[in-house]
């Protein structure tokens, strides 16, 4: 190893040749770790360094990845009524949905790095690697049919006016992922919201929705699976089934409660994640593998994460007790009262909640700084998401916005963790230095 990190080092060049400087540099760091961390010499002993943290939080997305992948397949052939099967035509899926994905890793990757790259070369410093996670968590949380031109101006804004605009890496107020995507919300509204955008490869025409033809790259695995013997994916083109629907548990909770959602998905399917959604959001099993994995690593804050899920479980509990009881709605009940009747295990699996928790909210930089600060943090995060989730129609979802609203009150709440911590210390000094005055005022008394 030694004998290759010298042979890449005589490749250097001179760091006033900012532009070739800055690109052997990105070459170097994705090949090597830093050359120190502070093992030694300091006060603070960790072997941790910014691109171990970062890659450990890709690592937790890993599953997420792989799930998602097929998940985009299965949607499609569901909607057609053809591989209804968890595992039949696992391989068309599977190649559907890399077909889907790779395009959007890659354009998120290449945008978002190439704006890094930019910056890094005009202020002549290394590039950093604070897009890694930013990158690997933007496809997991857009939809699978995104238009890529409309992915690369969201990414764009996101690092250009969320990060490097306040300094570059470390320096982001707000979650430069989420950026992202409230800008395609907000900018883009169709790409991100209704029923068919869900579900890869489906087009609605008049009343009726359609599957789109296949492309070059189907008809290429197509080719290879004849010669295997497997089944292929053929022309494309043909009708749903009849009754099919690509909206999301929320979707149809908003508007018909519990009731309406298992009459169109199991409670197993909302758990394992088997539904229509954002790309990597939906498995609960594999993101509480991740949860576990950033808690025991230390990456993410615990604090963070409970206090979402008590905030959670008190918002619903609220809600719950404010809405009728489940078995007295009717079908002239209003949407929201039937939305707000769900239990809170039901709604804690209908969504991407556990997801924004885990991977968004925790994100060390733009969250809480402070002990306390992260409880209340993560706390508000669930409690307000929650509130939007419900109550807001137009948005059967709150934890995008959520989250970048705590972002911005974070500061705003350590400040006020500190004015407490002070405020009691200063009544603990002054109370000791009472009970002195008085024990002095005793022992002179005494003598």
């Amino acid at each position: 190893m030694k004998a290759l990190h010298d042979f890449v080092k005589k490749f250097e060049p001179a760091k006033d040749n900012k532009l070739a400087h800055t690109t052997f540099d990105a070459f170097y760091t994705f090949l090597f770790q830093p050359d120190a961390v502070t093992t030694d010499g300091t006060h603070i002993k960790d072997g941790m360094d910014l691109k171990r943290l970062m890659v450990h939080v890709v690592l937790a997305l890993q599953l997420l990845y792989v799930f998602g992948t097929w998940n985009i397949g299965h949607q499609h052939f569901l909607a057609l009524g053809e591989h209804t099967g968890l595992l039949e035509g696992f391989h068309l899926k599977v190649v559907y949905g890399l077909i889907q994905i790779l395009p959007i890793f890659v354009v998120t990757h290449v945008v978002g790095l190439g704006v890094e790259f930019i910056y890094a070369a005009k202020k002549g410093h290394s590039v950093e690697e604070g897009f890694l996670v930013s990158g690997a968590l933007i496809p997991l949380i857009m939809p699978p049919d995104i238009p890529l031109v409309w992915l690369a101006i969201s990414i764009i804004f996101a690092v250009i006016l969320g990060k490097e605009a306040f300094g570059g890496t470390g320096m982001n107020i707000w979650n430069v992922a989420l950026l992202a995507r409230v800008f395609i919300f907000f900018a883009y509204p169709t790409t991100i919201s209704g029923d068919e955008v869900w579900v890869s490869g489906i087009e609605k025409v008049g009343t009726e929705y359609f599957a789109a033809s296949y492309g070059w790259a189907h008809n290429f695995f197509d080719w290879i699976f004849s010669g295997v013997g497997l089944s292929q994916f053929g022309a494309g083109g043909q009708a749903v089934v009849d009754g099919w629907t690509g909206a999301t548990p929320l979707g149809i909770a908003a508007k018909e409660g519990w009731e309406g959602v298992t009459a169109v998905y199991s409670t197993d399917a909302m758990f394992f994640g088997g539904i229509p959604g954002s790309i990597g959001e939906m498995s609960v099993p594999l993101i509480i593998i991740g949860m576990v994995f950033l808690i025991v690593t230390k990456i993410a804050d615990y604090r963070v994460i409970f206090g979402g899920l008590i905030g959670f479980v008190v918002c619903a509990l609220m809600m719950n007790a404010i809405a009728p009881p489940m078995d007295a709605l009717t079908a002239d009940t209003p949407g929201v009262f039937k939305f707000m009747a769900i239990p809170w295990y039901y709604q804690m699996i209908m969504g991407s909640f556990l997801f924004a928790i885990t991977f968004m909210a925790t994100d060390p930089v733009s969250s809480a700084d402070t002990p306390t600060g992260k409880w209340i943090y993560g706390f508000l995060i669930a409690f307000i998401g929650l509130i939007i989730r419900v109550m807001n129609p137009a948005y059967p979802e709150g934890w995008m916005l959520s989250i970048l609203l705590m972002n911005t009150f974070a500061p705003l709440i350590d400040h006020y963790v500190y004015e407490a911590n002070m405020k009691r210390r200063a009544k603990r000094t002054s109370l000791m230095a009472e009970q002195r005055s008085q024990l002095i005022t005793m022992r002179n008394e005494n003598n």
